[in-house]
C-alpha cells in the first residue's frame, strides 16, 4: 500500500531550521552577555586595584613632600649655625690679628723707613710711611713677600719723592709711599696664620 504524505513537510522543515537558528542565537547572546559581564567585572576590578594603589602613591608622595620641606628646613638651620659658628671663629681668631700686624710690622721694617699710619680695608692694610731711599721700600716689600706669616702679597701704590727740611741749611730727599698688604686669618685662635683675614682690625698708628 502506499502512503502519500500530504502535509507541508517542506515548511515545518524551514521552522524547525528558523527555530534552531533563534535558539542559538539566543544562546550565543546570553553566553556573550555573560562573557562580557565577566570582562567588565574583570576590568572595574582592575580599575578599582589602580585608584587605591594612585591613592596610596597619592599619601606616600604627599607625606615624602613633607619630610622633604622638614629635611629642607633643617639644612637651612644646620647651614645657619655653621655660618654662625664660622663668625664666632672668625671672630676668635680675629681679635688677636692687630697685636700680631704691629708685632709683623716691628719686625719687617727695615732702618730708614717710618710708617705714618696704617689702616684695614677689609682684607687688607693700608700703609703709609717715609722712606730714606727708594731701595728701603723695595726691601720692606720684600719682607713682607716672604718673610712674614702674618701678611701677604704687598703691592706698592704709589711712591713720591720730597724734600724733608730738617734744618734750613739740612735738606733731605726723602720717599713718601704708600703701599697695601693682604692679611693672614689663623687656622685657630693663636695658631699659625693659613688664608686671608676678613674681619676688619684696630686702626693705629707707628
Amino acid at each position: 500500500m502506499i502512503l502519500i504524505n500530504l502535509l507541508p513537510h517542506r515548511e515545518a522543515a524551514r521552522k524547525r531550521q528558523k527555530d534552531q537558528f533563534f535558539t542559538q542565537l539566543g544562546l550565543s547572546a546570553l553566553l556573550g552577555g555573560v562573557v562580557c559581564g565577566a570582562v567588565f567585572t574583570w576590568y572595574q576590578g582592575q580599575i578599582s586595584a589602580q585608584q587605591d594603589r594612585n591613592a596610596f602613591l597619592q599619601a606616600e608622595i604627599t607625606r615624602l613632600d613633607a619630610e622633604i620641606k622638614d629635611i629642607a628646613g633643617l639644612q637651612r638651620e644646620i647651614a645657619s649655625l655653621r655660618a654662625r659658628q664660622t663668625a664666632v671663629e672668625d671672630l676668635q681668631g680675629d681679635r688677636n690679628i692687630p697685636v700680631h700686624l704691629l708685632d709683623e710690622l716691628v719686625a719687617q721694617l727695615p732702618d730708614g723707613i717710618y710708617l705714618r699710619s696704617m689702616k684695614q680695608e677689609g682684607q687688607s692694610v693700608l700703609l703709609l710711611g717715609v722712606a730714606q731711599s727708594q731701595e728701603r721700600v723695595s726691601d720692606l716689600l720684600r719682607n713682607l713677600a716672604n718673610s712674614s706669616p702674618w701678611l701677604a702679597r704687598p703691592e706698592l701704590i704709589e711712591i713720591i719723592s720730597a724734600n724733608l727740611v730738617v734744618t734750613p741749611r739740612d735738606p733731605r730727599r726723602v720717599y713718601n709711599f704708600s703701599m697695601r698688604v693682604a692679611l693672614k686669618r689663623p687656622a685657630a685662635p693663636g695658631g699659625a696664620p693659613t688664608s686671608p683675614a676678613g674681619a676688619p682690625a684696630a686702626v693705629g698708628k707707628v
